[in-house]
């Protein structure tokens, strides 16, 4: 699916740009191309919306909030470029329903973002700050500040997207070290080419001297480096997060510190930014701390600045940008019917991806009924949407959501029958990978359902908290989980149940109030003496 063209400024009329943030002038430069530019930095809201409605485009960083306010004053606006990668800022949601593309730069600040990483690791290994800050005291204390050398180390990387592979290659060629990484959707293939090891995520946490984390903060993310996760870290080990606040639990790392058990660690990222003045992370020697630097580079913002200059030309233009978060190519009468349909298929790829996303070597997305005479691209692209956001740090939509299929070497395919590929589903959706899981999904009055899960006939709300659970049909097996969970006053929303024939095998899909942590999860899949267990949120 293309981005339809930008339509054409009215004849006569002249495109004006607006830079409202401070760019590199190198991007200035470019979007002189493309009509007539004014650089206006600091305008209070107020006065940016009564100003953009002159405007054809808008540029912007992190300071200046594009919310739906500006979108309704601003008729001519037709794309809005964030010289940058993150979008919070922006409303994306009333972007599209107003028909502003919105693009950004997600790759100007790799290199910066990687050699902070490295930066961060020496300081780490050398104990640089704490050293300069004792001589700038007026100390000599060189026996106290030993540190360790990096060659034939073991770096653990989490993650291996754009930053997270360049941060491998640079340990590996340039420091001599053992890399080892857990991604996954990374190909054994690509782990080669990259001179990596692939390994699980427990072997990550006990063989690696140094752990970086570069994956995206998305609830399956959050805290994934917790307390029970640092215990089982060889004593020693170190740790660096320039990705995202939150990868890694706060308070917990900081009491392992403290504990003698991690040797300490390097921050660039908090929770909550600027960190509040109580942060534990703040208050421990051994963690070297920074103002979220990563792509704080001269040349990294003269790259973003460029990149997003360059597709606003192009798009301005008539041609399709390379980085678009979003894409109102659908029209409005379509997407009202198509609508309940993205929930469903970001939900049964979400679902698929929590179930069992390793390895993921195709994807097979079958409609029939009222989808199998329409044109269901977009309603792929949720499915890879939803399957994918567990795994990548690259914002995924219905623009790119195949070019990223096709750079992680997964094959994407849409077949369209008129014979129903599913006696109670209208979109079936197969992903092959280490398994082949298969889910089927429709819409019915009253919202999505889940109607198959592999072999499983099923009926679910695809929205909350649920235990996905196989095992052997007998009973006992609700009350063993049943009785687990109170005594850990878990609370059961629902059940739905499924099996192939009695005394065969089942499914059960267990909704819960609040989630379950990994140690009664473990508990309640050996008590059960379950075939297979796992938490999904949707």
């Amino acid at each position: 699916m293309s981005i339809t063209a930008a339509p054409p400024t009215a004849t006569g009329t002249v495109t004006r740009i607006l830079v409202a943030d401070p760019i590199a002038e190198d991007g200035v430069a470019r979007l002189r191309a493309a009509g007539e530019v004014d650089v206006i930095t600091g305008l209070e809201p107020s006065a940016l919306r009564e100003r953009i409605a002159d405007y054809d485009a808008l540029v912007v960083r992190s300071e200046t909030k594009v919310t739906a306010e500006v979108f309704a004053a601003a008729p001519r606006l037709r794309v809005v470029g964030r010289a940058g990668v993150g979008v919070d800022n922006i409303d994306i949601e009333a972007a599209t329903r107003h028909g502003v593309l919105v693009l950004n730069a997600p790759t100007g600040n790799t290199i910066a973002a990687t050699e902070h990483v490295i930066a961060m690791m020496l300081a780490l290994a050398r104990n640089l700050p704490a050293a300069d800050r004792s001589l700038h005291a007026g100390l000599w204390e060189r026996s106290r500040f030993m540190g360790i050398e990096l060659r034939e180390k073991t770096l653990g990387v989490l993650g291996l997207g754009k930053i997270g592979s360049e941060v491998a290659r640079i340990a590996r060629e340039g420091l001599r070290m053992r890399v080892l990484a857990h991604d996954p959707l990374v190909t054994a293939e690509r782990a080669l080419q990259l001179g990596v090891e692939l390994c699980d995520f427990e072997t990550l946490l006990t063989e690696t001297d140094f752990l970086t984390v570069h994956v995206p903060l998305t609830d399956a993310t959050r805290g994934v480096i917790g307390v029970a996760e640092l215990k089982r870290m060889r004593k020693g080990a170190r740790l660096i997060n320039v990705a995202r606040g939150g990868i890694i639990d706060e308070q917990a790392l900081a009491d392992a510190i403290r504990d003698g058990h991690i040797a300490g660690a390097a921050v660039d990222v908090f929770t909550r930014e600027p960190p509040d003045p109580a942060n534990p992370l703040l208050h421990v020697d051994k963690v070297v701390v920074t103002p979220h630097l990563g792509a704080s580079t001269r040349e990294a913002q003269v790259n973003v600045a460029f990149d997003v200059a360059d597709q606003i030309v192009e798009y301005l233009a008539g041609g399709t940008p390379r980085y678009a978060v979003n894409a109102p190519t659908v029209l409005p009468e379509e997407l009202a019917r198509l609508q309940p349909y993205l929930v469903l298929a970001e939900r049964i790829g979400s679902l698929a991806a929590q179930l069992d996303g390793r390895k993921l070597r195709h994807i097979v997305c079958s409609y029939s009924g009222e989808l199998a005479g329409i044109d269901t691209s977009i309603i792929t692209a949720h499915v890879l949407r939803g399957l994918f956001a567990h795994f990548t740090e690259t914002r995924v939509n219905p623009v790119n959501a195949k070019v990223v299929a096709t750079s992680m070497g997964v094959d994407v395919d849409e077949r369209h029958t008129t014979r129903s590929v599913d006696p109670e589903g209208s979109l079936l959706v197969e992903v092959v990978g280490e398994q082949t899981l298969s889910i089927a999904g429709t819409q019915f009055d009253d919202g999505p359902r889940i109607t198959r899960i592999n072999d499983f006939r099923v009926d679910m709300q695809p929205a909350g908290t649920f235990l996905v659970v196989t095992h052997q049909d007998r009973p006992g097996v609700i009350a063993a989980i049943s009785t687990l969970l109170a005594r850990n006053d878990i609370n059961i929303a629902g059940i739905e149940l499924g099996r192939d024939r009695p005394r065969g095998h089942a499914v059960m899909l267990m909704e819960i109030d609040d989630p379950v942590g990994p140690e009664l999860l473990d508990q309640v899949r050996e008590t059960a003496m379950l075939d297979q267990l796992r938490q999904v949120r949707l």
